[in-house]
């Protein structure tokens, strides 16, 4: 049993002797040159020939065969691809092709090393990546298969029936969750966190996807008007095209919360372009019902702060949600209370 335990630690040692020797094999005496000799320019080349040994390395490991994958319906399509059920050797799995097959040099590294970092996260509310195709014309993730779907499909459907303690819950998923990416080395930030992209499993559990290649997707919404239809979840920031840290993930988090909350679509009734003008130009903010439990309103509304720095850290919102019984004031207790009390700050040191 303790050797069962220790094995991921060998594997992780092994791995990086296997890194090493390449490196110091790449590194070796071919590229011994006298400082007085040693251009810039050389110097800047031979550690990106080297750091692109090492990731395709890395990659190469999880390298999953297109032609192991027997591909079932499409369950879902986004701005920059399709997601279909698959079978890979007996296991059911989610693949996403990407519809720009096209990359090429930069682009094509960035993935690569998008991929080794998400193969390293292992956390129960994050989508398990198990595997990528990195050849063209088949550039795909591959991912374990939720059957439940979306939060956002399962909090949208009429009559929905999930309890508020149910949804305490899964908001404190998705905060573990994106603490968990926020926590990475690097930061992993989403950019685009919103129920759609929250997948629930059987249990209930609710799981962060497509939470790599953010750079990559970042720059498909601001070149592509495709990807101009989920507004509703992204900070003021993003949608002005500035330069944004994790905290615009904690605003959609705000926005999450609200959902789950309410049980209302954000923004319903406006096209995205108007979206876009009234939370990115205009600073207006969805509508906080009276009849929300005074904690939760607060927390709503420090995510939803203009300044990023003054929105609360994952870490923070986790600790917040310990002492959350419900989500909205229970009809018989007396609900003159302010929605933002003075007293409960989110915003301080845990």
């Amino acid at each position: 049993m303790l050797d069962a335990v220790n094995e991921p630690e060998n594997t992780e040692l092994r791995h990086h002797d296997r890194r090493k020797c390449t490196h110091d094999r790449f590194m070796g005496s071919n590229f011994q040159l006298k400082d007085s000799d040693r251009p810039s320019s050389s110097i800047d080349s031979i550690t990106n020939r080297a750091d692109q040994i090492l990731d395709d390395a890395d990659v190469g490991e999880c390298e999953i065969p297109w032609e192991d994958l027997v591909i079932g319906e499409r369950i879902g399509l986004g701005s920059y691809g399709e997601v279909y059920r698959a079978d890979w050797n007996g296991t059911e799995v989610a693949v996403k092709k990407f519809l720009d097959q096209d990359f090429s040099g930069a682009a094509l590294s960035e993935f690569k090393r998008e991929v080794r970092i998400m193969r390293r996260l292992r956390h129960p509310n994050v989508v398990l990546f198990m595997g990528a195709v990195t050849r063209p014309p088949n550039l795909s993730i591959i991912s374990e298969f939720l059957p439940r779907g979306s939060l956002y499909r399962i909090l949208h459907r009429p009559n929905c029936q999930i309890d508020e303690k149910q949804r305490i819950k899964m908001a404190l998923d998705v905060a573990r969750g994106m603490n968990c990416l926020h926590a990475s080395t690097p930061t992993i930030v989403h950019r685009d966190l919103k129920s759609p992209n929250l997948l629930v499993d059987n249990n209930w559990n609710v799981k962060e996807c497509d939470f790599g290649l953010s750079r990559l997707k970042h720059n498909t919404f601001l070149s592509s008007k495709s990807t101009a239809g989920t507004p509703e979840w992204m900070a003021p920031e993003v949608l002005r095209n500035e330069p944004s840290n994790e905290k615009c993930d904690v605003y959609s988090f705000g926005v999450i919360l609200w959902e789950l909350a309410t049980l209302r679509l954000p923004w319903s009734g406006m096209n995205p372009m108007q979206v876009v003008g009234a939370v990115g130009f205009q600073n207006r903010r969805l509508e906080i019902p009276k009849e929300l439990d005074p904690l939760v309103a607060r927390i709503i509304w420090e995510c939803w702060q203009q300044d990023p720095n003054l929105r609360p850290s994952f870490a923070q919102l986790t600790v917040a949600f310990k002492p959350l019984q419900g989500l909205v004031i229970p009809s018989h207790q007396d609900q003159v209370a302010s929605p933002l009390p003075q007293e409960i700050s989110v915003n301080s040191t845990p």
